[in-house]
């Protein structure tokens, strides 16, 4: 099995049922839950939300505060137009625009919100990598860009 894996995200929440309908009103659909936390199923993993305090609690750290921002959580698409609607969805649900979706420096094009509880979401198109219908994402085997560069002989001077 290899390492590079995560298969749960646990976002700590203030208040749980805001959260919960937040992301429900944005599609998706509760697949588990516990006193306290609830849990979406994703393409090959889970995102859970979960009461700060509790969550506090069960790592073992009761009464830390719990921060967020310092992480981005990213949802890719086919192309600019998804990018658009769902960044048009998550604030008619109740985010909070932090960047407005624009072509980026990299090549791209990307925008950012936050959930009511601050956490970080990057919507972005990326021309450079595939976005299968499945919603999974394929990375190019590196190298790959170089072998094909080397197809189309030297650069100019």
């Amino acid at each position: 099995m290899t390492p590079q894996r995560v298969n749960l995200i646990t976002l700590g929440v203030e208040d749980l049922s805001r959260s919960r309908a937040f992301y429900e009103a944005l599609g998706w659909e509760a697949a588990d839950e516990a006193p306290g936390v609830v849990f979406f199923r994703m393409q090959g993993a889970a995102l859970g939300l979960f009461g700060k305090a509790d969550l506090a609690k069960d790592q073992g750290r009761e009464g830390a505060p719990l921060g967020t921002g310092a992480m981005t959580l990213a949802q890719n698409f086919q192309d600019q137009a998804g990018v658009d609607a769902a960044f048009a969805a998550a604030l008619a649900a109740g985010a909070t625009a932090l960047k407005q979706p624009e072509e980026v420096f990299w090549g791209g094009y990307s925008g950012y919100y936050a959930d009511p509880d601050g956490h970080v979401w990057e919507l972005a198109y990326n021309p450079f990598w595939t976005v299968n219908d499945d919603g999974s994402l394929t990375i190019p085997e590196q190298g790959a860009d170089a072998e094909a560069e080397d197809t189309k002989g030297p650069a100019p001077e």
